[in-house]
C-alpha cells in the first residue's frame, strides 16, 4: 500500500498569478508552481531551495523547498537564512536572471533576499522562506 501523502492547495499570488502548492509530507518537500507548469531549467539557490525557470520567457515556473518544515522554522533570531552560494556555479547571465526572478513577484512573495556585507566590496546574498498563511495550511 502506497503511504505517500500529497497535499495540494491552490491560491493566487498578490500579483494575480495562479499559484499551486504541492506538498509531499513523507519527503517534506513543497513545490510552489506559478501559473501553468512547463519545461524548465532547475537552478539550485541553496542545498534546499531550487528555482525552476524558463530561460526563453524569463519566467519562474516553480520553487522547490526541500526540508520545508526546517526551512520555515523560526529561531530566536528570526527566520533561518541560507547563503545563495550555489549561484557561484552558474553563468553571470543566469545568475542575473535568477536574482531578478527571486526579487520579483510571484517568487518574492514566498522567499526573501537579503545580504551579508562581508567587506566594503563583497556582498553575500542570503535567502529565507517567508511564512505565509497559505503555506501554513500545508
Amino acid at each position: 500500500m502506497d503511504k505517500t501523502k500529497f497535499h495540494e492547495t491552490k491560491t493566487t499570488a498578490s500579483d494575480g498569478t495562479p499559484v499551486r502548492f504541492v506538498y509531499d509530507q513523507e519527503a517534506d518537500i513543497l513545490e510552489i508552481f506559478f501559473g501553468e507548469n512547463e519545461s524548465a531549467t532547475g537552478v539550485e539557490l541553496t542545498d534546499y531551495i531550487i528555482l525552476r525557470l524558463n530561460k526563453q520567457t524569463r519566467r519562474a515556473v516553480s520553487l522547490m523547498l526541500l526540508h520545508f518544515s526546517i526551512l520555515t522554522e523560526r529561531t530566536g533570531y528570526g527566520p533561518r537564512s541560507y547563503p545563495l552560494s550555489k549561484l557561484d556555479e552558474v553563468s553571470e547571465d543566469l545568475r542575473e536572471l535568477v536574482l531578478h526572478l527571486v526579487t520579483s513577484m510571484p517568487v518574492s512573495q514566498f522567499v526573501k533576499l537579503s545580504h551579508f556585507q562581508a567587506s566594503p566590496m563583497e556582498q553575500i546574498p542570503f535567502t529565507y522562506v517567508e511564512s505565509q498563511p497559505a503555506m501554513a495550511m500545508i
